[in-house]
């Protein structure tokens, strides 16, 4: 017989409530064992699915607390089984009590994530689902909490099962025709394949185009603050934060670390890294700090790249934006406020050639975007938050019809879905003997299968609910 889990729900802070959960066949028994109405009768073991009863709980003589007890019965719950679901007064202690005694009565312990996990056991959700309630609990921000909420309505998993079914049918076919030539035909079928898996496999390739900024988007656009000693990097830390969270001073090359702040944008989680200006230096704590800042820069999404307007864009701020070949960069020309109107319009249009060096570095001249600034008297700053808005569009990509992925361990899939699609494709397009084609199409399938926890190992079931919170 599956053992009955018992937790705490809500959390373990002092609230207005906390729930005590517990899944299980013998969920009423326990909770009936303990649970007193205010005549002193037992009431549980006859209660009707999704009721709300008042009463006590009781140890013998002793109440421990006032509560209401949800009741709803298998098979129409979160987990597939009976749960009753005890509201505390929200005090800690009082709930732990509650717990303990269920334990005592019979029930054990939950594991983190166990409650989702039977509720993927038992059929009520796939492993996309259960997925996307660890992102609904961990979501940072808008965007993470609205992808988390499609993916638990079903739409990676609706869109994996129709790319299955696809590759499914070829599948069948060749297994078919391989047992019965006669009546099934292969002549001229890797044009027949082509022809109907090529779509599938662009298909697959746009999830994982997408997945990228979908992943960047939920986990937060890692945003490294760059630039020449002295140049504003930390008076723009500051600014976007909101508060004085890094030391500015006159003094060049204060900033010897890196320093990271998470902030929200109209929706959007930027992880900000304040970095050492960069230069070339001898002394050897700056020069750690110089090799950190170059590091953050290759590993960033997007790079606000800081110079001093009233010196321009120098040779060694071309040097250090060469590393930046795939993020994108927003040239902050601080310092406006130190120019007159003149001089900002001379120097821009001196600066302007710079940059149309600079951009050279980068595919189509796309991914360098400059904006003049002041971050002592915040001018530009609409502006800024305007083009991070722009360039990470998160409305855009979740109001279409198409599905975005944010799991890492879904994407993985997706690719190796990809790699085993297009092995297969290129051997139809030169001839390969059908059953090899149909090894490379079950990798496919079964990569695809695994999105769902349909093709997946018990380890890999575990590691994802062991990522789960105690209670859920």
């Amino acid at each position: 017989m599956e053992k009955t889990i018992a937790a705490i729900s809500s959390g373990l802070q002092p609230s207005g409530i906390i729930i005590v959960r517990m899944s299980g066949s013998q969920a009423i028994r326990i909770a009936d064992e303990i649970f007193r109405t205010k005549s002193g009768k037992r009431k549980l073991f006859r209660a009707k699915s999704h009721t709300l009863h008042y009463g006590f709980i009781t140890e013998g003589s002793e109440t421990l607390d006032e509560v209401l007890v949800s009741v709803m019965l298998a098979p129409h719950t979160y987990t597939g089984e009976d749960v009753v679901e005890i509201n505390c007064h929200g005090g800690v202690l009082a709930a732990k009590r509650v717990l303990e005694l269920l334990i005592r009565k019979g029930a054990s312990p939950a594991e983190p994530g166990e409650f989702t996990k039977r509720a993927f056991l038992n059929g009520k959700m796939d492993l996309s689902k259960a997925e996307a309630v660890i992102g609904v609990i961990n979501a940072q921000n808008d965007f993470a909490l609205k992808a988390s909420v499609k993916q638990l309505k079903g739409e990676v998993s609706g869109k994996i099962r129709e790319l299955r079914e696809k590759i499914l049918d070829e599948m069948s076919f060749i297994e078919a025709a391989l047992d019965d030539p006669e009546h099934y035909d292969l002549e001229n079928y890797g044009e027949v394949l082509l022809e109907k898996l090529s779509p599938v496999l662009e298909e697959i390739r746009r999830l994982i185009e997408r997945s990228e900024i979908g992943s960047i988007l939920a986990e937060g656009v890692k945003t490294v603050i760059a630039g020449r000693p002295n140049a504003g990097k930390s008076s723009l830390l500051n600014v976007l934060s909101g508060y004085e969270r890094a030391i500015v001073t006159e003094i060049a090359g204060t900033t010897r670390d890196v320093l990271t702040e998470q902030i929200r944008l109209k929706g959007i989680s930027l992880v900000l890294m304040d970095t050492a200006g960069i230069r070339e230096t001898s002394e050897p704590v700056e020069k750690i700090g110089v090799d950190r800042a170059r590091e953050a820069m290759k590993e960033a999404d997007l790079v606000l790249y800081v110079v001093d307007a009233s010196e321009g864009m120098t040779e060694e701020d071309m040097r250090n934006l060469q590393s930046c070949q795939n993020q994108e960069v927003i040239l902050l020309m601080n310092k406006t406020d130190l120019l007159s109107e003149k001089e900002v319009s001379e120097g821009f249009d001196v600066r302007k050639d710079r940059v149309r060096e600079t951009e050279q570095l980068y595919r189509e001249n796309e991914r360098v975007h400059v904006l003049p600034f002041s971050a002592r008297n915040r001018e530009g700053l609409p502006e800024l938050e305007a083009m991070i808005e722009s360039l990470y569009d998160s409305e855009k990509l979740l109001y279409n019809d198409e599905v975005t992925v944010t799991s890492a361990r879904q994407k993985a899939l997706l690719v190796q879905a990809s790699e085993s699609l297009g092995a297969a494709l290129f051997g139809a397009e030169n001839g390969l003997s059908e059953d090899f084609l149909a090894i490379d199409l079950m990798n496919a399938y079964r990569a695809l299968g695994s999105i769902i926890g349909e093709e997946v190992a018990d380890d890999v079931i575990d590691r994802v609910f062991e990522k789960f919170c105690m209670g859920k």
